[in-house]
């Protein structure tokens, strides 16, 4: 159930105080998936180090809506028993509260030869076109029908053939849904210009120690030999560091920490974050599962160009939290936004602080800085811009009230407590009438 809860935040003024450690959690984007994923198993998945996020407690939802069982061990250890999975209707009160409630399509037509699902919910960040769902399941055998803005994909025969999809766009869900898709069906899947991220590779590596065929991880072609339900007896899902959430922290530190060690993490999956930063004039050490930032307090920050791309390009989830880095940069900066449309519409609220933007149009946008921001009271839209809202109170003088604190906590987990942990000075408190 959503909350109403704000943050209020006192800005640190531009003074660069933060100090300590933070730790990453484990991916959402991963998480995420595989716990879609659950339904391909004839009797239980175990998984560890989930974060105890929004998004997972909605996914949860609906696989115990499908009939799951769902048993929460130690912190960050669930075990999905699967053997009572008996729906294949995605109930669109749930579907509306989490855009990612599309992923368990695939698996669900796999399993039982249909779905039934509602348009799916989340951010509004643009549109989300599943066209490349829907044709790919035609591709395999699938017939759609569309009825009050609920559909219906069933299998000719009860069951998905494999087929050779070639994907218009390389998109991530897409790609996972349609693996996952081909895990179950009769014969060869070949999915052709995928996605590249490595939650990916991630899931399919999992999915594979458990009795999956998929071959191409971490290549533009996956493929995948159709087979039984998998069996995850005895195996585990370690989830990976979230590379969104390292990124964030990073963002955040060089712009507010003294001396900031952001650890459990994996650099190496954010090398474009990086190397923008460091052409900025970013000081920081770079070791195997941390990024430490520090001595920043008296730098200049150049300016830099910023073009979102597929990985391992500059991931369009860091966007916001960096235009806030380019608020503090001399100079002209520049965003091109290149996955979503409307993803820079937050950017209105930023210049309400105090920052110096222009948009140029729906994917395109200029920053000049430096500028003093000053705290301000605010809606957060969406979880990046509402994390982009946080940082920029945190830098601003003054006070900064942030409101729909429910968007923030879908991706971070108690970003409150452990931004206090290193200093800052943030609560969490109900919304007043």
């Amino acid at each position: 159930m959503e909350t109403q809860e704000s943050f209020i935040i006192e800005g640190l003024a531009g003074e660069r105080k933060l100090t300590g450690e933070i730790k990453v959690g484990g991916a959402k984007n991963a998480v995420l998936k595989t716990l879609a994923g659950s339904v391909l198993f004839a009797d239980e998945v175990s998984l560890e180090r989930v974060p105890g996020i929004e998004d997972v407690s909605r996914m949860c939802e609906a696989l115990e809506d499908l009939g799951a069982k769902i048993e929460k061990g130690e912190t960050g250890k669930y075990k999905i028993k699967t053997d009572g999975i008996n729906s294949s209707v995605i109930t669109p009160a749930i579907a509306k509260k989490m855009r990612s409630s599309i992923v368990l399509t695939g698996p669900l037509i796999a399993r039982f030869g249909s779905v039934s699902f509602p348009f799916p919910g989340g951010c509004v960040i643009g549109k989300r076109p599943i066209d490349i769902f829907l044709d790919a399941f035609k591709k395999m055998g699938a017939e759609v029908k569309e009825e009050d803005n609920n559909f219906t994909v069933t299998a000719s025969g009860g069951k998905l053939h494999g087929a050779e999809i070639f994907l218009r766009l390389p998109s991530v869900t897409a790609t996972e849904t349609l693996m996952m898709a081909g895990v179950l069906a009769t014969g060869t899947t070949v999915l052709k210009n995928v996605a590249l991220e490595p939650e990916i590779a991630s899931l399919g590596e999992f999915l594979n120690s458990c009795g999956a065929k998929i071959e191409g991880l971490g290549t533009p072609v996956i493929t995948i030999e159709g087979g039984e339900l998998l069996s995850g007896s005895e195996k585990t899902y370690l989830t990976p560091p979230d590379r969104i959430e390292a990124g964030s922290f990073v963002i955040m530190a060089a712009l507010t920490a003294k001396d900031l060690k952001i650890s459990d993490c994996d650099p190496s999956q954010m090398d474009a974050l990086l190397e923008s930063l460091i052409s900025a004039g970013v000081n920081m050490e770079i070791g195997k599962d941390y990024v430490r930032v520090f001595d920043n307090e008296n730098k200049t920050f150049s300016p830099v160009e910023i073009k979102t791309h597929e990985y391992p390009g500059f991931v369009t989830d860091l966007q916001a939290p960096m235009s806030i880095f380019l608020t503090q940069a001399t100079g002209q900066s520049y965003i091109f936004e290149t996955i979503y449309e409307n993803r820079l519409n937050y950017l209105e609220t930023i210049s309400r602080f105090g920052a110096r933007v222009r948009v140029l149009d729906s994917h395109r946008a200029l920053i000049d800085g430096p500028e003093v921001l000053s705290g301000k009271e605010v809606e957060s839209p969406d979880l990046r811009a509402g994390l982009a809202y946080v940082i920029a109170g945190l830098i601003a003088s003054g006070q900064t009230i942030v409101h729909n604190v429910y968007y923030i906590d879908r991706g971070y987990e108690k970003l409150d407590e452990r931004l206090r942990a290193i200093g800052a000075k943030i609560k969490r408190a109900p919304r007043e009438a």
